[in-house]
This record gives structure tokens, C-alpha cells and sequence, in this order.
């Protein structure tokens, strides 16, 4: 079947990032460990010459204005990061210790994990699956920063993860993924953990 490829990149890291803090939709700038590790970031062929678009959350958007080579960057607001809700700003471990059952209740409903006035990841792999969609009747490439969990949604997407077990395939989040948007609304998986071209 054929399609339209595209890519697509985890923002650089933040504060919370290395402290491991749920963000969702919280609007967390990146460290200068992260600016200078977006700045250092140059996307390889043939994603290079690729329309670039992001997620509305600053963290991506300033990622994706830092990436060689330089290029507008059009907002995407369906790239954005799964809301966790009231969980966010706290760690899967303090989670765990003060929510306790509940929290472990709903990290096994995988693809239907919902934080209490968040999101779920089935909700944010359709709202992905449209922007595929659309890249796939559109006919153009585009390179896209957004966040973790909504690449995970979107892997979840073209590999039929139900998000309850193992991961299908490991993501290095300091690398470049390639999927295929087809115009049935379905992606698929070309190639992952794409390494940047040399500055």
C-alpha cells in the first residue's frame, strides 16, 4: 500500500524530563541542557527538506525552531502531549505511593488509561490518526516534533498496541522516527530510532 512518509521527534528534554514528571499539557520550557541539545540536532536526509510542523506546547515548538536546518515551523495542535490532568507535575513513583490501587488500576487499562480530567491514549492516537490522515491526502512529507506519549500513541497506531504490556519496538527519544500515513487513515511503521545527520 502506498502512502506519504513522515517523521517525527520527541521535543528536547526539560526540567521535568530529568526529574521523570508527568507534563501533559503543562507549558514546561526546555533546560539549557535541552537548548543546547536541540541546537545540536540536525535532521537527516531526506527529512531535511521536509515541511516541519509542531506541537503547540513550547517545549516543541522551540525544539523544532532549533533543528538544522532552519525552517518555519507551522503549529500542529493535534501533535500536543496526552493531558494528564490533576497527575501532572508528579512522578509515576509518587503515583504509585499516594494514589496507590487507583493509579495501578489505570495503568492497566492500556490504550484506555484516563487520569482523572486528562486524557486517554486512545483518544489521542484518533486525534493523531486524523492528522495522518491528512498528511496522506495532503501528499506532502512533513517532520513533526511532539512528546512521549503522544509518539507512543501514534505507535500504538501503526502496530495494533493495545498499550497493556511490553513496548512493540524501543524508541530512542533523542532520535528521529519514520512512519507512513495511507489514505484509509491507517500508518505504518518505515523505520525508528533514526540518527541525526552531523551538524
Amino acid at each position: 500500500m502506498s502512502g506519504v512518509p513522515f517523521a517525527i521527534l520527541r521535543h528536547a528534554p526539560t526540567a521535568w524530563n530529568d526529574s521523570r514528571r508527568l507534563q501533559g499539557m503543562t507549558d514546561i520550557c526546555l533546560s539549557a541542557d535541552g537548548e543546547a541539545m536541540a541546537k545540536s540536532w540536525c535532521l537527516p536526509a531526506p527529512a531535511a527538506g521536509w515541511k516541519r510542523v509542531c506541537s503547540p506546547l513550547v517545549r516543541a515548538r522551540r525544539t523544532a525552531e532549533l533543528l538544522k536546518p532552519v525552517a518555519p515551523v507551522a503549529i500542529e495542535p493535534r501533535l500536543r502531549e496526552m493531558s494528564f490532568g490533576i497527575w501532572e507535575g508528579q512522578t509515576i513513583l509518587e503515583l504509585r505511593a499516594t494514589v496507590g490501587a487507583e493509579f495501578l488500576d489505570a495503568e492497566r487499562r492500556g490504550l484506555d488509561f484516563q487520569p482523572p480530567g486528562g486524557e486517554s491514549p486512545r483518544a489521542t492516537m484518533a486525534r493523531l490518526s486524523a492528522w495522518a490522515l491528512e498528511i496522506a491526502a495532503a501528499g506532502d512529507p512533513v517532520v513533526a516534533v511532539s512528546h512521549k506519549a503522544a509518539i507512543r500513541a501514534l505507535l500504538a497506531l501503526a502496530t495494533g498496541w493495545d498499550m497493556t504490556g511490553r513496548q512493540p519496538m524501543k524508541l530512542d527519544w533523542h532520535r528521529l522516527h519514520f512512519f507512513v500515513a495511507h489514505r484509509d487513515g491507517s500508518v505504518t511503521v518505515d523505520r525508528l530510532n533514526v540518527a541525526m545527520a552531523p551538524a
